[in-house]
């Protein structure tokens, strides 16, 4: 509609525009996520910097092909398949299989994005995907640990690394337990201080929580996370460890343990706050982080595996949908009935 040269436009919502495209929401999740990646090559070394590289540059070029193949524009300019393949990476053993890190790459992106429509479709976390194919087809590949802080980690790369396709990895060096297993299996704690700083044995980026714990307050300062997720994730297994370790100390670990060990603080920051896997209203969100939660207590104390988050957030994925909707938002202008 035009009058004395001013225009109307009417349109559907949304009306107000954040300022923030996909790309740019994206690029800052990757920024958030490149000191935990540094701390990581500085703890592992070389086997760390290369597993992190073939993890991206697999997921990358595995969108750009299949996008080929499907006669559609390649969408890897969107920066979404970066932060697939650094948080896939991320999840695995250093010194893993190099053929391994691409075949799971692979996977997660194909099977985890691709099938279900690329960005904006994806029921599940694609790069937990890939790690959930991993670890049922080389179970004995992703509990093979490699100690940190090794004096020859930026001189020498493991013997595992370059494993030939299909053959078993021969694993050298000293090998570490991470903090969960020693607990399950021999019944030791490891000091709050050592899980903060990441001084401990585990997957390439799930050691150093303080690194994490900054760069999700970065994105929530952002607007780029919601933080009810990983608060009602956190709390709730410090709740329920609490309550756990208060009833019976000698058969389950602190509170403090339980939320700084393994990979609950990458999963809860990075991984349960993909926007199109979780919930869209804030009280869904609560009820999303609730439930992962007391599904990582769960797994954790009474599971043959000594961790569960990866399994807790592919669970709570496939709930999410249900969450939303449950909690409806009442339509503005209606009533309650």
């Amino acid at each position: 509609m035009s009058q004395r040269g001013r225009t109307l436009e009417i349109h559907t919502s949304p009306h107000i525009s954040g300022g923030a495209s996909v790309d740019v929401i994206m690029k800052n999740v990757v920024y958030a996520l490149l000191p935990v990646a540094a701390f990581a090559v500085y703890s592992f070394g070389l086997a760390a910097a290369l597993t992190l590289s073939v993890a991206v540059l697999s997921c990358v070029a595995t969108e750009h092909l299949l996008c080929r193949a499907a006669a559609a524009p390649t969408t890897v300019s969107d920066w979404s398949v970066t932060i697939t393949g650094l948080l896939y990476g991320l999840t695995l053993p250093p010194a893993l299989p190099l053929w391994m890190v691409a075949c799971g790459g692979f996977i997660g992106v194909a099977m985890g994005k691709f099938l279900f429509g690329g960005l904006g479709y994806n029921a599940f976390n694609p790069a937990l995907v890939g790690r959930a194919f991993l670890q049922a087809a080389f179970p004995a590949a992703l509990t093979s640990w490699t100690e940190p802080f090794a004096p020859d980690r930026f001189a020498a790369v493991p013997a595992s690394t370059f494993t030939a396709a299909f053959a078993a990895p021969v694993y050298d060096g000293v090998s570490g337990a991470t903090p969960l297993a020693l607990f399950k299996f021999e019944g030791q704690t490891t000091g709050t201080g050592e899980l903060l700083l990441g001084l401990t044995s585990g997957s390439t980026g799930e050691t150093c929580a303080v690194l994490i714990l900054a760069g999700g307050v970065y994105l929530a300062a952002r607007n780029m996370l919601n933080w009810r997720i990983p608060a009602a994730i956190l709390g709730s297994v410090a709740l329920l460890g609490w309550a756990a370790h208060t009833l019976s100390p000698l058969d389950y670990p602190p509170a403090g343990f339980m939320v700084f060990s393994g990979g609950l603080m990458l999963g809860a920051v990075f991984m349960a706050t993909d926007m199109v896997a979780s919930p869209i209203t804030h009280a869904g969100c609560v009820i999303y982080g609730v439930l992962i939660g007391a599904l990582v207590t769960v797994i954790r104390f009474w599971g043959g595996m000594p961790e569960g988050v990866m399994y807790a957030i592919l669970l709570a994925n496939a709930v999410s949908p249900h969450i939303d909707g449950l909690i409806q938002p009442r339509v503005f202008g209606t009533g309650r009935g």
